[in-house]
């Protein structure tokens, strides 16, 4: 017999404005069309983000974190899933032809009732389940609306607006309730930064080729370098702090690692690889060498499981860490070992290595991604690297023929 018990849950409720309209306009397998699009993108959105899809009635999605597994930041990635799917309707509607079409979603936070080992529809039930459906309801098109529990729950990783007071069906007292505007920080408000951020606007198709890039890379296990290219002040630095912050709402375990090319005469000459071992390995700046040759052997020992492929990699990381004086590698070795290093990480998640200012790299840098690359194919190694226009100049041949190389060039910044 299934057995029921409260938990602590987030249910989210969507439901499409300006579909009626649209189905009564369009014949049967128009519609028929729009609605399986966006049932499998609420799906993959709700199951990227660690929640399970209860069921769809018409044209609503309620979908739930919390069960059957529950953690700490279910709330969270609840509200996430919700700003992505009223996004991603907004862009289906563009992309067949129905510019009116909009989403509107709901999340609450409490408990529920938590049906054990049922699957899909049935699994949650109780008064939160009701009233998620009717914070939906209230809320305007193409907004996500939350409750109280949920705000608090999530402010710190969310940026919210007031939506005041409002009356729900089978509630005597009117309910507050928040506008979710946009993500502001990675998970549980990791690198928020210290003053307001401006709205991330004008790049909203360049930062869906870089998350569809992603999951392609991550699904069919292959390596993909993107080049993002533009001048100063069009928003290179920008798209990839949003990168990360969806990368961090993930369900799923992602490697991020980021470093800057300095510029010449700056610093060492793999400076941006040193920046990624370095953050990989918990080291800070000016840490003693004892000290953070320990934290990088307890960081090899817990990626790299063969004790064979640890001894050949150590010294070489090592070596790039400055932390090898009087020993000699040459190119090829280092790039063999550093390599390894990071098809290792791979095996156990999806990597991604973020490479600022390339137009500044040392030629060895330039040298080193296009060896991952290349020998490293077969592994879901995700590379992106920022650079000036003119970094076309000076490595006309960059990413040139390959299939799994993809540019996208930043213009002016939209007014």
């Amino acid at each position: 017999m299934p057995v029921a018990e409260r938990r602590l849950v987030s249910v989210l409720f969507a439901d499409l404005v300006g579909f009626t309209s649209f189905s009564e306009e369009r014949d049967a397998e128009e519609v028929r069309d729009l609605l399986s699009k966006y049932f499998e993108d609420s799906r993959r959105l709700v199951t990227l983000y660690g929640g399970s899809v209860e069921k769809f009635i018409g044209d609503a999605v309620m979908a739930v974190w919390g069960a059957p597994v529950a953690q700490e930041d279910d709330a969270e990635r609840a509200v996430r899933s919700a700003l992505d799917l009223v996004a991603s309707v907004e862009r289906l509607g563009a992309d067949l032809g129905v510019p009116d079409l909009r989403a509107r979603a709901g999340v609450l936070t409490g408990e529920a009732a938590v049906t054990l080992g049922a699957q899909g529809q049935g699994m949650v039930a109780g008064d939160l389940v009701n009233s998620a459906s009717r914070v939906q309801s209230v809320a305007l098109p193409g907004q996500v609306y939350v409750g109280e529990s949920t705000r608090r729950a999530t402010e710190a990783a969310i940026s919210y607006e007031d939506a005041g007071k409002h009356r729900l069906r089978g509630k005597v007292e009117t309910v507050p309730l928040w506008r979710a505007s946009r993500v502001v920080a990675g998970r549980r408000g990791a690198l928020k930064s210290a003053g307001l951020e401006a709205p991330f606007i004008g790049r909203g198709r360049e930062l869906k080729v870089l998350k569809e890039l992603f999951h392609a890379s991550a699904e069919e296990h292959r390596a993909h370098l993107v080049s993002v290219l533009g001048v100063a002040g069009t928003g290179k630095s920008r798209m990839s702090w949003e990168f990360f912050k969806y990368i961090d709402g993930l369900a799923g375990n992602v490697y991020w690692h980021r470093g800057r090319c300095l510029a010449y005469g700056e610093g060492v000459a793999y400076w941006a690889l040193v920046e990624m071992v370095k953050s990989r390995c918990g080291i800070a700046e000016e840490e003693e060498s004892e000290s953070a040759r320990a934290k990088l052997n307890r960081m090899l020992q817990e990626h790299v499981a063969d004790p064979g492929e640890r001894h050949r990699i150590e010294p070489r990381l090592a070596h790039l860490l400055g932390l090898e004086e009087g020993a000699s590698h040459s190119r090829e070795d280092l790039f063999s070992a550093w390599r390894l290093f990071f098809e290792r990480l791979a095996e156990n998640s999806p990597t991604v290595l973020v490479f600022e200012d390339v137009h500044w790299a040392d030629t060895a840098v330039l040298d080193f991604i296009e060896h991952l690359l290349e020998w490293s194919r077969n592994h879901p190694l995700f590379i992106i690297t920022l650079a000036r226009p003119e970094f076309t100049e000076r490595r006309p041949g960059w990413g040139a023929g390959g299939r799994n190389f993809t540019s996208l060039y930043l213009g002016a910044p939209p007014c």
